[in-house]
């Protein structure tokens, strides 16, 4: 029973993490811009919730990759050769002597009589249908180099491999409890968020806002069904207290911390709070530490300094992830 839950857990991860790298490059655009409608080829997006989820490659780009031409090799098409016999290179016509020359005599012989010079064409057009001229071999046409198959518009590896273990981990952890589902429902939104907001700064208002959402009514439904370990009230609860918390923070320093962080703090805030305040103040912890070690390496590195921005996003989602695994497993 555990290893098929894992397996469904995998499945499910994998099959959900397929569909994050479209979405994730609609969504990554600037405040000031309009969500993406086509891939860098100039395909409009098709498909499920239109066109919103989808691989990483749309399908008239990805039809490119399955008959490749190099250039110089079968792309580039042979010269042809105008039509008629082919002459022998011994056979060749004499290269003509330039006018005014004559080729010298032996004695004895007659000096040989001028040629009359050619008559001058007659002004009268000539009888019956013109003869038909012979037309020009066509030009062979200049190689050109093929363009390559596109590139995906977004990592198609990441994502994926990301959703996947945190669905196994959030299955090891939580076993065969009614949460499970809810978890797994939200852990594909989350690798969302994180990829958009490492790749703009950005925490989008249609993903943070329903993700709270969802997280109150998912919890909402596991608590109302036998097995389960958490408390819907403390979810609750501490949804208000880590997104007034971050609240506190963005008004201190704008600068520093992000609305877009106030708002997904409600979301996390439910979920750790779903296995209590321990699991709270541990999770919103580790985001802290997550993403200071991450800017501590970056500064050592001498890639950013102290005042570069970081996306944030993705540390309290990891932190998050932190907590509710060592919840699962504590309950």
């Amino acid at each position: 029973m555990y290893l098929a839950l894992l397996a469904v857990a995998a499945v499910w991860g994998g099959a959900t993490g397929w569909l994050i790298p479209r979405a994730a490059y609609r969504f990554a655009v600037e405040p000031e811009e309009p969500w993406r409608t086509a891939c860098p080829a100039g395909h409009a997006f098709t498909g499920p919730f239109g066109g919103w989820l989808g691989p990483a490659r749309c399908a008239p780009c990805g039809s490119h990759t399955r008959t490749p031409v190099r250039y110089g090799d079968e792309g580039a098409a042979p010269v042809s050769q105008p039509p008629g016999p082919s002459v022998p290179p011994s056979a060749e016509s004499p290269v003509p002597e330039p006018p005014g020359t004559t080729a010298p005599q032996p004695p004895g012989l007659p000096a040989p009589q001028a040629s009359a010079p050619p008559e001058a064409p007659s002004s009268q057009p000539p009888l019956g249908p013109p003869a038909p001229q012979a037309s020009a071999p066509p030009e062979a046409p200049s190689p050109q180099p093929p363009p390559g198959p596109p590139a995906p518009y977004a990592p198609g590896t990441l994502a994926p491999l990301a959703t996947v273990l945190a669905c196994l981990a959030l299955a090891a952890a939580t076993g065969a409890r009614p949460e499970l589902a809810g978890w797994l429902l939200l852990a594909p939104v989350a690798v969302l968020l994180a990829t958009v907001d490492r790749r703009v700064h950005r925490l989008p208002d249609p993903l943070t806002l329903p993700l709270a959402a969802a997280a109150v009514l998912l919890l909402g439904g596991a608590a109302l069904l036998p097995g389960h370990a958490g408390s819907w009230t403390s979810g609750l609860l501490g949804g208000a207290v880590l997104g007034g918390f971050y609240l506190l923070l963005f008004l201190i320093n704008p600068n520093g911390m992000g609305f877009g962080d106030v708002k997904l703090a409600l979301a996390l805030g439910v979920a750790l709070g779903w296995y209590g305040w321990e699991v709270l103040f541990l999770g919103g912890f580790a985001g802290f530490l997550f993403g200071a070690a991450y800017g501590l390496g970056l500064v050592l590195l001498r890639r950013a300094g102290r005042k570069t921005g970081i996306p944030f996003g993705p540390f309290m989602i990891a932190g998050a992830l932190t907590g509710v695994l060592l919840g699962g497993l504590a309950a």
